[in-house]
């Protein structure tokens, strides 16, 4: 049998079977406890030869009959008895195979409950950890992005201010040689 499919298969096997070991074992002392022979007083005994009359004989072989069969009904209702009981037996331990197995499952699902609650926590923690992550990046490209444009704006004035003082000394330059063109 695959026993994969099964996944308490071996405890469940080894309950029942002490359980019937147990049941064996009750079955067998009730069995004692009902066969041991009592002392019947004089319709156990024989019959003696001191009696008097065979009338005598059939009156105590009759009640010695009738004692016979209330013994036998005795030992089937005893049997009946024994019977009910060992079923009665069987259905609590039964029962109780059952609710320590529910209880059990109870156990192995609340345990896999607690760990997908775990790795589901665990998840969103990496996840809080993840989206902090991008964000502390984020603002670090974006500081990056406006040093770059600080300093792009800073240098295009520069260049702006450069190529003001650039042109006012070729108009400078040219308005003096121009000057001296004329003399």
């Amino acid at each position: 049998m695959d026993n994969g499919k099964l996944p308490f298969f071996e405890e469940l096997d080894a309950i029942f079977k002490d359980r019937a070991k147990n049941m064996d074992r009750m079955m067998l002392l009730e069995a004692e406890a009902g066969s041991r022979p009592r002392k019947k007083g004089k319709l156990g005994k024989p019959p003696s030869s001191d009696e008097d009359s065979d009338g005598d004989n059939d009156e105590d072989n009759d009640s010695e009959d009738e004692h016979i069969n209330n013994g036998a009904r005795k030992s089937r209702k005893s049997e009946m008895g024994q019977r009910v009981t060992a079923e009665k037996f069987r259905a609590n331990s039964m029962q109780e195979v059952l609710e320590e197995f529910f209880q059990q499952q109870q156990r192995a699902e609340e345990h896999w409950h607690d760990a997908v609650e775990r790795r589901e926590h665990e998840w969103h923690m990496r996840e809080q950890e993840w989206r902090d992550a991008m964000e502390k990046l984020e603002q670090e490209r974006i500081t990056r992005e406006q040093g770059w444009r600080e300093r792009e704006e800073q240098r295009q004035a520069r260049e702006e201010a450069r190529a003001q003082k650039r042109d006012e000394l070729f108009a400078a330059l040219l308005s003096k040689l121009a000057q001296e063109g004329r003399y």
